[in-house]
Parts: structure tokens; C-alpha cells; sequence
């Protein structure tokens, strides 16, 4: 796969090149992440409504953001704050763990950044996994897991 296509794809559509149109400030803490998980609520009505095939594309699909982690925007940042794919996985993980509907996906979204964001154990920890890709992409995957559990919970206690 060309390098294009891939950085394409790992910056999910490009669209992790939006904060540069609303911010002068290049870094990190930009928004990046925001911005792919909105990509994964955009194709939350498109994911499989049955379970085993869910698990199967969800596997797929965190492998190959691992792949594509890896080798996009090579450079000395451990995380590419343009690689959103990530972000994209740990929001079908979430999305894995509870029933399709539009509550659901608000509810894992708003979790989803905020775990994403605070890094609580072991996420923040994760991020120091040597392989890249695997490291990019699992503190995104236990951050989706908390967000789908936490919207589990919700759904179960209290609605």
C-alpha cells in the first residue's frame, strides 16, 4: 500500500487535518481525536448488528489499525496526533459491548473522549508498549472497552 493511501487512511479520511482550519496551534493536544471519533459515530449505523460478525470485523479492523499505526507519518512522535485510526477502533469497541441505537452511540462517544482524554489505569500505562502500532492503538481499545461497559452499566441500572 502506498505511503498516501495509508496516511489517508490512518488520519481517518484526512479528516484529522480539521483543527489545523480552526486552530494556529500545531501539537498533541489539538483535537485530532475528537475529530476520529466522530468518524466512528458517522459509521456506527453501518457496523454489524450481529454479534459474531461484529467481533470478527471488530478484530479485523483493530489489527489493521495496528498495521496502519505503525507505518503512518513515520517520524520520531510515538503518537501522531494525525492518526486518528485509532480512535476509530476504540469507538467500535465501545460500540461492540452494548445494542445498536442512538443513545448508545452518544453515550460511548462522550465516555469515549473522556477516557480517551484522562488516560485512567491502565491506559495512560499501555502507551509505553515498544511496538508502535500496538501502542497507538490499545490505550484506545481499553479506553472504547471502559466507554462501551460505563454505557453497559447505564443502560442496565438506570434506564
Amino acid at each position: 500500500m502506498g505511503k498516501r493511501i495509508i496516511n489517508f487512511i490512518a488520519s481517518g479520511f484526512y479528516i484529522s487535518y480539521l483543527p489545523d482550519f480552526f486552530s494556529k496551534e500545531k501539537g498533541k493536544f489539538r483535537g485530532c481525536g475528537f475529530w476520529g471519533t466522530i468518524v466512528g459515530f458517522l459509521f456506527y449505523p453501518f457496523l454489524p448488528e450481529n454479534k459474531i460478525i461484529f467481533l470478527i470485523f471488530l478484530l479485523l479492523f483493530i489489527l489493521f489499525s495496528i498495521c496502519i499505526s505503525g507505518i503512518a507519518f513515520e517520524n520520531e512522535m510515538k503518537d501522531n496526533p494525525l492518526i486518528v485510526i485509532d480512535e476509530i477502533a476504540g469507538y467500535f469497541t465501545g460500540a461492540f459491548i452494548v445494542g445498536k441505537n442512538l443513545k448508545n452511540a452518544i453515550l460511548i462517544f462522550i465516555f469515549f473522549r473522556i477516557f480517551d482524554t484522562l488516560k485512567p489505569w491502565p491506559i495512560k500505562k499501555l502507551e509505553e508498549i515498544k511496538n508502535k502500532g500496538l501502542a497507538i492503538v490499545i490505550d484506545d481499545i481499553i479506553a472504547g472497552t471502559y466507554s462501551g461497559g460505563i454505557t453497559y452499566l447505564i443502560n442496565r441500572f438506570f434506564v
